[in-house]
């Protein structure tokens, strides 16, 4: 294992045109909850799925719920970036990380420094 980890290592090092492509897992370091874990959003009861909760169209219609699910599970002011974020945004600095391809929606990447950061998701239908 050791010598994996130096062989990432090194190819970081020698690397200059890195993308990292992400999603739940890094900011579940952070405290954040995913949406599939055992704990996650989608093995919770709700009224509506928070796939639908999060859409365009259930904040238009019923804007009160959305924002109370909101506050409840995906508000993530209070959350902090962890050692991932952090370091993607030095090697960012470095000029070696083009990019942060992310589904998340936390911002944590922003805050800890990184500018380009695509979120990209689904549309869930």
């Amino acid at each position: 294992m050791e010598d994996k980890i130096q062989q990432f290592k090194q190819l970081v090092e020698e690397s200059n045109n890195i993308v990292f492509f992400g999603g739940a897992g890094v900011s579940t370091e952070s405290g954040i909850p995913d949406f599939r874990s055992k704990d996650g959003l989608y093995n919770q009861k709700y009224d509506y799925p928070p796939e639908e909760i999060l859409s365009h169209t259930f904040f238009m219609n019923h804007t009160e719920e959305f924002y109370k699910f909101y506050k409840d599970k995906m508000n993530s002011l209070k959350y902090e970036p962890n050692i991932t974020h952090i370091r993607l945004a030095e090697l960012e600095k470095q000029g070696k990380l083009k990019a942060v391809i992310t589904q998340n929606i936390d911002g944590l990447h922003q805050k800890a420094g990184s500018k380009t950061v695509f979120e990209l998701h689904r549309k869930c239908t």
